[in-house]
């Protein structure tokens, strides 16, 4: 491969000259310059190595092999619409459809999370006849401005909250109103969204859909209780609504336990849709929704084409094709279980260690560290966490967020663990700008 022809003070001159200020940069102050990706380490221009503990879209891997083979043989045979009958389309339908429950069987294929979540939000209202949508707090489904309108954690910094849109609290058991020693918190959340229907029906507006990521990722890497979808979907249904799940940051066998993170709920709980993106193409723009046959059909009754240009091409769905083979050849969901467990114990020994460490929630490799400043009121340690690391997820931008490609090890795990313990240590000693990280005797 070719020598980097341009420095990266030149290549970043040149993006400030020709890029919006509002695409940001991760280190803004000293910007990385990622050249090339393996499996679950980049490289910058002078071949530093970095493990990525955060990247869900390169899910297999950056660059898997397989995954770029199979892009590029079908792209050498053919890539056009999907109005022309083609086998990988179907095939790919199919073994998406093997995934999941019975139910979910109509799927319509795009280019991104946000593009199937807009198309979740059309396909909702169309079958509902219903405007309305029941949101988490903080949760983000895209930027489409459809998915501003539902996404707390934008709208409030642009226009606000418009009239149609009702915000649930969101099911955190760490920080929210109802918490770990509650003694049913999946009922106690669940009627909160009860509450938030009830008082949109008292003024004569009517509920077409809820929208939930299966594990709240923006909103600070939640675990919602076992048992709190099923409860609001009975009342969303109740209200003539209908239960879009948000698999883009967490599906395709991320929790380790099931495929899909909304099975975390029960065996018997299923989503009228469900939506999926990022990690489903390793990073080709691939997406889908999957649905039910009665809502399907109510959207094929308008008469009007879903159409779209390359959504379900040959390409990608070679490439969905290939993501789904190099999940079951290399068992990453098995993968995910078992690693994502070791460094939930690691980083709970550094609990004990390092009081800063207020929470430590997740499930297979969808993680988070909740940074308090004080263990009694557990204040968000934002600035703490900006210290730590420069992207960071929850209302009070203080937990830390892991969910590396799949084939994370067990190695990067004690590595990443080492790492952060050196990063506290160093703040207890040097920093000590909150309760949690001032030395105790």
């Amino acid at each position: 491969m070719a020598s980097d022809p341009r420095g990266k003070a030149a290549t970043l001159a040149l993006r400030r000259r020709l890029l919006s200020n509002s695409c940001r940069l991760f280190f803004p102050e000293d910007p990385i310059k990622i050249v090339r990706g393996q499996g679950q380490y980049m490289y910058d221009e002078e071949g530093t190595e970095y493990i990525d503990c955060i990247n869900n879209v390169a899910h297999v891997g950056h660059c898997h092999p397989l995954v770029v083979q199979a892009a590029h043989e079908q792209n050498q045979v053919l890539n056009t619409n999907s109005r022309y009958l083609h086998d990988n389309i179907v095939d790919y339908a199919q073994r998406l459809s093997e995934t999941l429950p019975e139910k979910l069987c109509v799927f319509y294929f795009l280019n991104s999370g946000s593009e199937a979540n807009d198309l979740a939000l059309r396909l909702a209202r169309q079958y509902t006849g219903h405007w309305d949508v029941v949101v988490l707090d903080h949760a983000y489904h895209g930027h489409l401005s459809s998915l501003i309108d539902i996404s707390p954690y934008k709208f409030r910094d642009l226009d606000g909250q418009k009239e149609w849109v009702h915000v649930a609290p969101l099911p955190d058991t760490y920080r929210g109103p109802y918490r770990e020693d509650h003694p049913n918190p999946a009922v106690a959340y669940a009627s909160e969204v009860k509450r938030v229907v009830s008082s949109a029906q008292e003024k004569g507006r009517k509920i077409a859909a809820f929208f939930a990521e299966s594990l709240p990722s923006v909103g600070g890497q939640i675990v919602p209780p076992a048992g709190y979808f099923p409860e609001v979907a009975e009342h969303v249904r109740r209200a003539g609504g209908v239960f879009v799940a948000d698999e883009i940051q967490v599906g395709f066998g991320r929790v380790g336990r099931h495929f899909w993170a909304f099975q975390l709920q029960g065996e018997d709980f299923v989503p009228d849709i469900v939506t999926m993106g990022k990690s489903i193409g390793n990073g080709h723009p691939v997406a889908c929704v999957a649905t039910t046959q009665a809502v399907a059909r109510a959207f094929e009754a308008t008469g009007v084409e879903y159409f779209n240009t390359f959504g379900g091409s040959p390409v990608s769905c070679a490439v969905g094709l290939a993501v789904l083979d190099v999940l079951e050849k290399e068992q990453l969901q098995a993968h995910a279980a078992s690693v994502g467990s070791f460094l939930m114990e690691l980083l709970g020994q550094q609990k004990a260690k390092h009081p800063i460490l207020g929470d430590i929630r997740g499930v297979g490799l969808f993680i988070g560290v909740d940074l308090i400043k004080d263990e009694a009121t557990r204040m968000p340690a934002t600035e703490e966490a900006d210290y730590v690391v420069s992207s960071t997820d929850g209302p009070g931008k203080n937990v830390l967020k892991f969910k590396p490609p799949m084939c994370f090890t067990l190695d990067n795990a004690r590595l990443v663990v080492a790492k952060l313990d050196a990063i506290l240590t160093d703040m207890e000693e040097n920093v000590r700008s909150c309760e949690t990280l001032r030395l105790r005797p």
